[in-house]
């Protein structure tokens, strides 16, 4: 199960109808939070931080994950739910998945081997390919970014992906975590 810590004074305690449980991650574009449905089914919630929500290029970059997670087959991804704007700031609801991520497995139980590995291998280029056939680029496919479901590897968080056939005329720099970009970043 993904690491769920609790809400911090400042968060809400709903955002879209979704009844937030805890908080699953925090990254340079927002706060991930478990959240609840009034059926109990549970979602994943990405919301904006409010620092980067007037800036409409951020809201644009933020916005382009959901073109992305539409155009990916969702056998390899936390499928999308809905979008929305709270505080006028947008959100993204996905599908929970239950399994913690690739980062967590291998810190807590070091690294993965024998047939493990290789239908993890296996499962996560088969994610790649598919996310390369819709035409994106992931641009953070890291172990943080693998969630290890019963079902096999999801990729998740395309925040700061963008379409291959998208011409870009004001360069937008390099993001992403170094270590695990896209190398296409680096080619232009």
């Amino acid at each position: 199960m993904p690491l769920v810590v609790p809400l911090r004074a400042y968060d809400p305690t709903a955002i879209g109808g979704y009844t937030l449980r805890g908080r699953l991650g925090e990254g340079g574009q927002g706060v991930v939070y478990l959240g609840a449905a009034a059926s109990g089914e549970l979602v994943a919630i990405k919301w904006l931080r409010p620092e980067l929500a007037g800036d409409p290029a951020m809201v644009q970059r933020f916005l382009r994950e959901v073109s992305a997670a539409q155009r990916v087959a969702q056998f390899c991804t936390a499928a999308l739910i809905g979008t929305g704007v709270e505080q006028d700031r947008p959100y993204i609801v996905s599908e929970y998945v239950d399994g913690p991520s690739l980062q967590q497995v291998v810190r807590e139980s070091g690294p993965i081997s024998g047939p493990s590995l290789h239908r993890l291998a296996v499962g996560t280029a088969t994610a790649l390919a598919a996310i390369h056939q819709a035409g994106i680029v992931h641009r953070d496919f890291k172990p943080a970014n693998v969630l290890l479901a019963q079902d096999g590897p999801r990729v998740i968080d395309f925040g700061v992906s963008r379409a291959m056939d998208l011409t870009l005329t004001v360069n937008t720099g390099l993001v992403g975590t170094p270590a695990y970009m896209a190398p296409e970043q680096f080619g232009g």
